[in-house]
């Protein structure tokens, strides 16, 4: 039997094409057959033809919702195994990733190892400490921004009304990224 059947297909979708570039040559080395898509619409195609088990899917792809990836992969195979990656983490964010289906949530920068190591970790992890120190307010802002944003469907229009600010005054606020804590 050829090695390269028994790989596992991994499909890797982020607009950041350098990004991609690496991602993939440290996962090929990890035993992984690995399909790179750069936008929303070539993943679904890409998903649709190479059927893969694993899927590691940007939160941001261009303008687009990486959300709506994880919708429609899971629609396709609800076996497929999806990580989020994203450098614009929140909790609703979050919350959404994995009630659409992923199995896992990370941050940028992850390394290969983090993100081999999401993709097979199938059950929560009781031992994860509880940070003691409250949020503080520039990311509860950033929290509630992402959580009004994801109720109107991320029509930014709809939550800058909802929020009553200007859409260009949110729009900027989201082109932020979250405050690390």
């Amino acid at each position: 039997m050829n090695q390269e059947l028994e790989k596992p297909r991994l499909l890797l979708v982020d607009d950041d094409e350098t990004f991609c570039n690496v991602l993939k040559n440290a996962l090929e080395k990890r035993n992984y057959e690995v399909i790179v898509a750069n936008d929303v619409e070539s993943g679904i195609k890409m998903a649709e033809i190479s059927e893969p088990e694993y899927a590691v899917i940007d939160l941001r792809i261009g303008y687009q919702s990486g959300l709506e990836l994880v919708k429609k992969l899971i629609s396709l195979d609800g076996n497929t195994q999806i990580v989020m990656l994203t450098g614009f983490a929140s909790i609703a964010t979050a919350v959404e990733a994995i009630k659409l289906g992923a199995i896992h949530y990370l941050t940028k920068p992850a390394n290969a190892d983090e993100i081999v190591n999401a993709l097979n970790k199938n059950e929560g992890d009781t031992s994860v400490s509880i940070n003691e120190n409250p949020l503080s307010v520039k990311r509860l802002e950033w929290e509630h921004l992402q959580k009004v944003l994801m109720q109107h469907d991320g029509n930014i229009s709809a939550a800058a009304r909802a929020l009553n600010m200007h859409r260009r005054t949110l729009q900027r606020k989201l082109e932020k990224r979250p405050v690390r804590e």
